[in-house]
């Protein structure tokens, strides 16, 4: 059964990303994340444990809530990601995961950055496209890129502070990916209390 990762994300427009260098680090602060009411959340690959850490994560995830793999490369990698209980996959580029999770029912926000590898992820089977690096063009990119692909659901990722955040909700993104603003060094042993007062902020700032 396909989940509904795009209707949840045009819901609470937030992604939360979790990208960190211990695997207990990473769990608690994705414990937190849910805590605090954020409700989609991904663990990228590159985290040391990160399929434990999914599974962990998702084990005490509430009813409603979408628990992730981000930075899913390959095709193995979804195999992977599947088996730990990740619920959809994001990747940073147009890749060979895109098609495999799509084969298997995983939604995918597929990353990428020009028109044509837009219009090349969704052919493959992506539900959303990743604007990434977001920065790079800002909110009037995101704007121009939506113009001739309105039907395309673009979820802005890289560089999206709380100042940022609204230009690019404003500019037509569905949701907005947040990892370092937001995660800061929790993911890596840091203060979750920290965590947990910023995601007060940017959960008020998408509501």
């Amino acid at each position: 059964m396909t989940l509904d990762l795009i209707g949840t994300l045009a819901t609470t427009r937030f992604l939360a990303i979790i990208r960190g260098t211990d695997t207990a680090a990473a769990i608690a602060t994705g414990t937190a994340l849910l805590a605090e009411g954020v409700r989609v959340l991904e663990v990228a690959l590159t985290t040391p444990g990160a399929l434990d850490a999914i599974a962990a994560i998702r084990a005490a995830a509430p009813a409603g809530s979408l628990v992730g793999a981000g930075t899913v490369l390959t095709q193995a990698a979804v195999a992977d990601v599947a088996a730990a209980g990740a619920q959809f996959v994001v990747t940073p580029a147009v890749v060979d995961s895109i098609g495999e999770a799509a084969r298997r029912g995983l939604p995918v926000a597929a990353g990428a950055l020009t028109p044509t590898e837009a219009y090349a992820v969704v052919r493959m089977g992506a539900s959303a496209v990743k604007l990434f690096p977001a920065s790079l063009g800002g909110p009037a990119y995101l704007k121009a890129l939506r113009d001739p692909f309105p039907h395309i659901p673009f979820v802005a990722v890289g560089g999206v502070g709380l100042a940022e955040l609204p230009g690019y909700l404003a500019a037509g993104a569905i949701a907005v990916g947040v990892g370092g603003p937001l995660i800061g060094d929790a993911a890596s042993g840091g203060d979750l209390d920290a965590l947990r007062e910023r995601a007060r902020a940017y959960l008020a700032a998408t509501s």
